[in-house]
């Protein structure tokens, strides 16, 4: 993050979602501290934890979430935008880009 910018954090209670499959996504979450189970139609897909990020698919293909997100423990999260995202993501390689974006449509075919 630029100096001068203030980092928004959340906490989420254990239990508590913290996104839904289908919504429309408009920020990831990077955890610093607590875990995370990341699910589709009930199957556990992944649990996260402290330094992982997750909810960057939305931000990178406007397409709705593809799993829930759901705090196991009580979780802190730093909240990133998609404009600072896009700011990132405007500032890397085409060629990284490129790859991100196949990555994820990959990964949203796999899963469908």
């Amino acid at each position: 993050m630029e100096k001068g910018k203030v980092l928004e954090r959340k906490v989420f209670y254990a239990g508590q979602k913290v996104f839904g499959e289908g919504d429309s996504g408009d920020r990831a979450y990077l955890i610093q501290e607590g875990s995370v189970e990341i699910s589709k139609h009930g199957l556990v897909l992944a649990t996260l934890n402290k330094g992982e990020l997750f909810g960057e698919m939305a931000l990178v293909d406007d397409q709705p979430r593809m799993a829930t997100a759901k705090a196991l423990t009580d979780v802190s999260v730093v909240i990133i935008g998609r404009d600072s995202f896009r700011e990132k993501l405007a500032k890397a390689d085409p060629f990284i880009r490129g790859l991100l974006n196949i990555f994820v449509r990959n990964i949203r075919n796999l899963t469908r």
